[in-house]
C-alpha cells in the first residue's frame, strides 16, 4: 500500500503558480495569475490572442523571466531563468514551429544539444551516431510513429511527422511535463487526430501535458481540464465533464 507520504506527494501539483505578473514595456501581460497542473493529467490552455496564455507558457518554459510571483515544481520552488532550467527540471516545450533543423537528420534532431559521445575529453569527442540511430526509431516507435529511417531529414517529413518527432523526443528525455504550443495548426485532419491521440497518451507515459490551442474542439477531445485566460487573468478552470465550449467562449 502507498503510504500517506507518498499519497501527499503524489497528490502535489507537478507544477504550481502563485501570483504570477509579467510586464512588457509597460504593458500588464499577467496580472496575479495562479493555476495548479496535476500530476498526469491534460490540461488545454485557451484564450484569445493578447490573453496571457503564451506569457504563462514562455516563462514555463524559461524563455522570459517572471517580474513578480512564485513557482513550485514537485513542491520544491523553481527559478527558472533560461530554457535550460526547465529542461532540467523535466518541463519539455513543443513549439508550433518547431526548433528541428530542417536540414538535419531525425536521429540529429532527437539528440540535438544531449548528444551522446563514444568518448570524450572535456567535452569534446567524436558522435555515438550508432546509438543516436537506435534509440530515435525506437523512440518515435514508442509514440506509434513509423518512419523508413532515421537518416530521413525533418525537412521531408510532413507537420504531424515533425510534431510526432518532437514529442518522442521530450518522451525519450523522460519529460514530466509536456507544454504543447498550437501542435495541431497547419495539419491535415488525419495529422491532427494522431497529435491529439499523442496528447491523450501522455498520462499513460505519465507525463503532465499542457495543451494550448484556439481550437476547442481540439482541446475538449483530448483535455481533462480546461483553463481560460482573458487580459493576463483566468477566467475559467474547470474540468471538461463540467463545462462545455458553449461556456468557454461566453467567458472569453
Amino acid at each position: 500500500m502507498m503510504t500517506a507520504a507518498r499519497e501527499a506527494n503524489h497528490d502535489q501539483p507537478i507544477i504550481s503558480v502563485r501570483n504570477l505578473h509579467k510586464w512588457y514595456s509597460g504593458v500588464h501581460a499577467l496580472k496575479g495569475v495562479s493555476l495548479d497542473f496535476k500530476r498526469n493529467e491534460a490540461v488545454g490552455l485557451v484564450g484569445d490572442n493578447g490573453a496571457g496564455k503564451s506569457t504563462l507558457i514562455s516563462i514555463l518554459a524559461g524563455l522570459h523571466p517572471k517580474d513578480e510571483g512564485e513557482i513550485y515544481v514537485e513542491g520544491r520552488p523553481a527559478e527558472i531563468n533560461r530554457p535550460r532550467d526547465a529542461m532540467n527540471l523535466g518541463i519539455e516545450t513543443i513549439y508550433q514551429y518547431n526548433s528541428m533543423v530542417p536540414n538535419m537528420s531525425i536521429a540529429r534532431n532527437l539528440f540535438i544539444g544531449r548528444e551522446p559521445l563514444k568518448a570524450s575529453f572535456m567535452g569534446v569527442g567524436l558522435l555515438d551516431q550508432a546509438r543516436m540511430r537506435s534509440e530515435s526509431m525506437e523512440a518515435i516507435a514508442n509514440v506509434d510513429l513509423h518512419l523508413r529511417s532515421p537518416d530521413a531529414l525533418v525537412g521531408e517529413l510532413s507537420g504531424g511527422q515533425r510534431q510526432g518527432v518532437a514529442i518522442a523526443r521530450a518522451m525519450h528525455f523522460k519529460s514530466k511535463v509536456m507544454i504543447l504550443d498550437e501542435p495541431t495548426n497547419h495539419l491535415s485532419v488525419k495529422e491532427t487526430t494522431k497529435v491529439i491521440g499523442f496528447v491523450k497518451s501522455l498520462k499513460e507515459q505519465n507525463v503532465t501535458g499542457i495543451f494550448i490551442s484556439h481550437n476547442m474542439h481540439h482541446v475538449f477531445a483530448c483535455c481533462d481540464r480546461v483553463v481560460a485566460m482573458a487580459l493576463g487573468k483566468v477566467v475559467l478552470d474547470k474540468p471538461i465533464s463540467e463545462t462545455s465550449i458553449e461556456e468557454v467562449h461566453d467567458v472569453l
